[in-house]
């Protein structure tokens, strides 16, 4: 059997720039589906995933050898489990974007690694510093202030129902990592990226009844191809080979530069300027979360190193 392509020996440094580059690759999503002309909802999630899935047919084998799909682990639960957690953030956060504004989706999007943190204590019994407990209160407070702040004004019920659906996508993301941890734990490791392949699959068989008849066009299938290579399939892999440099904190830290990127992008290419509750609220759970992650690196880095070998 083939064997995968080693990993290449990253620095510290052109790790950290990657993983920004992979934030701001994800941050695109929002601009990008304000170009579509005629694809709406569902139809979105559908093109997005199934050009996802073509490029991850492509990059696998480049990358870990034409015996990639040989190797998936297609009988352990752990590896569908995460595969189906995948095919929910994609679908809620396409489907979120459709429905309400960017900046909700985003932010909303930036309570993953708290909700990891309480899913995980609960799970593996792994006990939560306080630093993370006042990042939960200050976390819970600034969205609070996002969406309370717009009580009363013309917010549609789509657009409620739209911040309902993006939290699908935090989540997705608590039970994925929260299995990935456990697994691991038991000695049993799972390949992310093949997981990624795995849930835009699930995805595109989830949505194509309700996304047909299409009525996309071919302005709209080119974007969505973009997506699905360029903001979800090259980042993906970007941050699997970023994971391997990285301390964990410090991956989790610099992720939260997509919100600030997509807020920032819609913001100045699509003329979506976010209402001040969004902004205020965003800041304060951006700020939080980022406090948290920061202190937990600070912590990590005082701790004895122990030698990793290469991968």
């Amino acid at each position: 059997m083939t064997q995968p392509l080693p990993t290449p020996s990253w620095s510290h440094a052109r790790a950290a720039w990657t993983m920004v580059l992979a934030t701001l690759m994800w941050s695109i999503a929002g601009v990008v589906t304000r170009q579509l002309q005629a694809a709406q909802g569902f139809e979105i999630t559908f093109w997005r995933s199934f050009f996802n899935v073509l490029s991850l047919l492509v990059i696998l084998p480049l990358w870990q050898g034409p015996g990639v799909f040989a190797r998936f682990p297609w009988r352990r639960g752990a590896f569908w489990l995460s595969g189906v957690c995948w095919s929910v953030m994609f679908t809620a956060f396409m489907v979120a974007l459709t429905m309400t504004g960017v900046a909700r989706v985003l932010v909303t999007m930036a309570l993953g690694p708290l909700l990891t943190a309480l899913l995980a204590r609960a799970i593996t019994g792994n006990r939560l510093p306080g630093r993370t407990w006042a990042a939960i209160v200050a976390a819970g407070a600034g969205m609070a202030w996002m969406f309370a702040g717009q009580l009363g004004d013309s917010t549609t019920a789509t657009e409620w129902l739209g911040s309902l659906v993006a939290l699908g996508i935090p989540v997705g993301a608590a039970v994925n990592w929260t299995v990935v941890q456990r697994s691991q734990a038991h000695g049993e490791s799972i390949d992310l990226v093949p997981a990624v392949l795995l849930g835009a699959v699930l995805s595109c068989a989830v949505t194509l009844p309700l996304a047909w008849p299409s009525q996309a066009t071919g302005h709209d299938l080119a974007w969505l191809a973009l997506l699905g290579l360029l903001q979800l399939a090259v980042p993906c892999v970007l941050v699997v080979l970023c994971a391997r440099v990285l301390p964990a904190a410090e991956v989790a830290l610099l992720g939260l530069l997509e919100v600030v990127f997509g807020i920032l992008l819609v913001w100045l290419i699509a003329g979506e300027a976010p209402q001040p509750e969004v902004l205020q609220g965003g800041i304060l759970v951006v700020g939080a979360l980022a406090a948290n992650e920061w202190l937990g690196w600070r912590s990590a880095q005082r701790e004895p190193q122990v030698p990793i070998g290469p991968a």
